[in-house]
């Protein structure tokens, strides 16, 4: 595979994992199994039934975890621990024919893009979920499920629009993640106050 190719699938994918990790492993396991994409050889263990299977499961899971109100929002902190590592260890395997230099250099580049998605995936859930209505919660679930699998296709089918169009987003997280977090901050303090002035009452 070209360079510039494996270089998109690992920050594709390292993208894509933060904020569905097991639907990316699932449909990209799929997909290699019926010769409709190539992986790198590291990466042919997606494509195994063990590996299939369990993605989805997860999948399923984190498809119904995701549209409860609240619930999404410990559903993302958990998933810290679980999609950040993925991340990394996706896009290591996609640099599997330049070397272990190349290798190491994709994890830690593809840990940094994992990172940022979900840090901004978590904290506009966090966000969204100070309104009480699900249906902003839901649109937003489902805009999700849209954008990685249109970036999934771009990063196997046009690597360059890919690549620019990620750098843009990593651009956008840089600015937007500290506004962000200061948001999800104001709405933990309203919510502590309001917590407060009940058990005083």
């Amino acid at each position: 595979m070209e360079l510039l190719s494996q270089i998109a699938i690992a920050g594709g994918l390292a993208w894509a994992s933060g904020i569905r990790l097991y639907a990316t492993v699932l449909l990209v396991g799929l997909l290699a199994r019926f010769d409709y994409i190539a992986l790198p050889q590291a990466l042919a263990l997606i494509e195994t039934d063990w590996v299939l299977w369990a993605a989805g499961v997860l999948t399923i899971g984190e498809f119904i975890a995701d549209k409860v109100p609240a619930f999404d929002s410990l559903w993302d902190a958990l998933q810290t621990f679980v999609r950040i590592p993925a991340g990394m260890l996706l896009a290591w395997g996609a640099l599997d024919d330049y070397g272990a230099g190349a290798q190491l250099a994709a994890a830690l580049i593809g840990g940094a893009i994992t990172s940022g998605t979900h840090l901004t995936k978590a904290g506009s859930r966090a966000a969204i979920n100070h309104s009480p209505e699900p249906v902003s919660n839901w649109l937003a679930s489902f805009t999700e499920d849209g954008v990685v699998l249109a970036g999934l296709f771009l990063a196997f089918q046009h690597p360059w629009v890919f690549l620019v169009m990620l750098v843009l987003f990593l651009l956008l997280v840089a600015w937007l993640l500290p506004k962000l977090w200061r948001a999800v901050r104001s709405v933990f303090r309203r919510l502590r106050g309001t917590f407060a002035a009940t058990g005083a009452a």
